[in-house]
This record gives C-alpha cells, sequence and structure tokens, in this order.
C-alpha cells in the first residue's frame, strides 16, 4: 500500500494512521495523508528501498 503527503504529492510505502516506510508518522497531521495506488515517489531508504 502507498500514502500520499497531499501538501508535496509525494508518495510514500506504507498507510494512513501507521509510519511511512522512511520513518514519517502519518498520525501526525493525519489530514495531510491519504491512502492512494499511486507508485511511490519518495526516494529515501525504506520507501523505494
Amino acid at each position: 500500500m502507498a500514502v500520499k503527503h497531499i501538501p508535496t504529492n509525494e508518495i510514500h510505502k506504507g498507510q494512513k494512521g501507521g509510519t511511512t516506510g522512511c520513518g514519517t508518522d502519518t498520525n501526525l497531521h493525519s489530514s495531510h495523508w491519504s491512502n492512494t495506488t499511486e507508485n511511490i515517489s519518495c526516494s529515501k531508504y525504506g520507501c523505494k528501498n
């Protein structure tokens, strides 16, 4: 599953209500996150690798 950070349009590995592959907590400012089926665009370790 992937989760989108709406303000930056960056797609991370993970899901809303948890932690992304690169370690970002999606519970902080939860309105900024949305589950998506788009391809991951985050190049940080844990999301892309």
